[in-house]
């Protein structure tokens, strides 16, 4: 149905004009040729006629007397007597009622009688009339009458026929020619049109074909990218690209699928395993009771955590909604490390930070802001080696402030850096986790009309920071968005 339609477009659109410019064009052509040709043998007549009634101009005196205009009347048919051209012309010599007075063959045909022309020149301005007309002999001839515009006795005008046997016959050669022409090139428009119509529906064909089996679920179809190097070729490498980025997609979600079965397997296994262990301990003060309880409360934040990421991810496949408020950047961020800096000495660790004296002003939601601090923290924190240092620099610029979180960690490879802000990838030496903490912490940052940078060495570390734009009154409604 697509190629058909897109044929039909083309015949009703492009070929249609080609067909009626092209028929325009030949019309034209034929119009002018037509004129030319048979004109042609019009303007021969009336050249000769010029030259008989430049002899007659010179015969006689002024004046209209009846000497002179004898005197003229014998000057045109010693004329019509001496004609040369008698194998192209039959010159004739007409009295007032169109009679036939002589003829330069010196026989009366009447075959070649025919008044129309006589009739055309009484009432045309310059005095000459013409006419086509078919003798009963079936030959085309052309009659051209021209008035005598001096008195010559009898003779009120002057005759000239010729055949048209040989216009004719050009004329319908130029005719065949043209049409022969026309259909040539009307062929070859058809003929290159569809070539070019169908080198566009093959491989628009080939992509409807791939596309549907891609959303059939069949990731591992591709499309040819080397064949065209034109917009189908580009279009096909989309294609491609998107298929691979789907399959990636895919791939990711069923990592996460997993990864998340597995995280919740574990806190939930522990859980498990100590309440059937303490529902036997009647001794609040036993040990294992306090142990246990304590790895209960721990794990069961753990899955607190976790339940919230994906919480945040179900909220960031339609947008995460915002809560702005004039915030002080340094105190969002120094009362995040409050918070953790107990877990961070409690894993053997240290955290180092300085505040500056001044605030930075901020457009944000401090829950999500919050969000941001505390999940980069955690990832400081489980990356990070015990006797390691986590430092926290706030800075700022005329127009936008920064906090970046710097840990000692393990870090992040180079082919890893670029994914990590992707939904569902988790890096190579990852510990637990969804994978899906710091996509929610670049789309927060992103919401909030600010950017989210990473930048790591292997076996050395990993630097993070968020920029955010300094608020300025009436700058309320530039971020507070979806």
């Amino acid at each position: 149905m697509q190629s058909t339609s897109i044929i039909r477009r083309w015949i009703r659109g492009s070929l249609l004009i080609t067909v009626l410019v092209l028929v325009l064009a030949e019309g034209l052509f034929l119009y002018y040729s037509y004129n030319d040709l048979y004109g042609g043998v019009e303007r021969a007549v009336e050249n000769r006629f010029s030259t008989v009634v430049g002899r007659l101009q010179a015969t006689g005196t002024a004046g209209d007397t009846a000497t002179t205009a004898e005197s003229r009347a014998n000057v045109l048919r010693r004329v019509v007597e001496q004609f040369d051209e008698k194998d192209k012309f039959e010159f004739m010599l007409l009295d007032a009622q169109g009679v036939i007075l002589a003829t330069s063959s010196g026989t009366m045909n009447r075959d070649l009688t025919n008044g129309t022309d006589y009739g055309r020149a009484l009432t045309s301005a310059n005095g000459i009339g013409s006419a086509i007309f078919t003798t009963p002999q079936g030959e085309r001839v052309m009659a051209v009458t021209m008035l005598v515009p001096y008195a010559a006795g009898s003779i009120a005008a002057l005759r000239m026929v010729t055949s048209l046997t040989l216009i004719d016959g050009q004329w319908w050669r130029t005719v065949a020619i043209c049409v022969g022409l026309g259909v040539l090139v009307l062929a070859f428009t058809v003929w290159s049109g569809l070539f070019f119509v169908r080198s566009i529906v093959r491989p628009l064909g080939e992509v409807e074909a791939t596309a549907t089996k891609i959303a059939k679920g069949d990731m591992k179809v591709r499309l040819p990218d080397t064949r065209y190097d034109d917009e189908i070729g580009r279009l096909c490498k989309t294609i491609n690209q998107m298929a691979e980025d789907l399959a990636e997609t895919e791939r990711l979600k069923n990592e996460f699928i997993s990864s998340v079965s597995h995280e919740l397997r574990t806190p939930l296994t522990s859980i498990r395993g100590w309440v059937e262990t303490i529902s036997n301990i009647d001794d609040p003060t036993n040990e294992n009771y306090r142990r246990g309880l304590s790895i209960i409360g721990t794990e069961t934040d753990r899955l607190y955590t976790m339940v919230e990421e994906l919480l945040d991810f179900s909220r960031l496949q339609n947008g995460i909604k915002m809560n702005c408020e004039v915030l002080d950047f340094v105190a969002e961020a120094t009362d995040a490390a409050l918070f953790v800096e107990a877990r961070i000495r409690q894993e053997g660790m240290q955290l180092v930070y300085s505040e500056p004296p001044e605030p930075y002003p901020v457009w944000a939601d401090p829950a999500r802001l919050r969000q941001v601090f505390v999940n980069l923290f955690d990832n400081a924190i489980k990356y990070s080696e015990p006797g390691g240092t986590i430092f926290l620099t706030l800075s700022r610029t005329p127009v936008t402030v920064s906090a970046s979180i710097r840990d000692q960690g393990r870090g992040i490879a180079p082919d890893d850096l670029e994914k990590v802000k992707q939904k569902f990838f988790k890096a190579k030496n990852s510990v637990r986790g969804s994978g899906i903490g710091l996509a929610v912490v670049d789309e927060i940052v992103g919401t909030l009309g600010g950017k989210f940078d990473i930048a790591s060495t292997l076996g050395q570390g990993t630097t993070v920071t968020v920029t955010l734009p300094v608020y300025h009154p009436g700058q309320e409604h530039l971020h507070d968005k979806i």
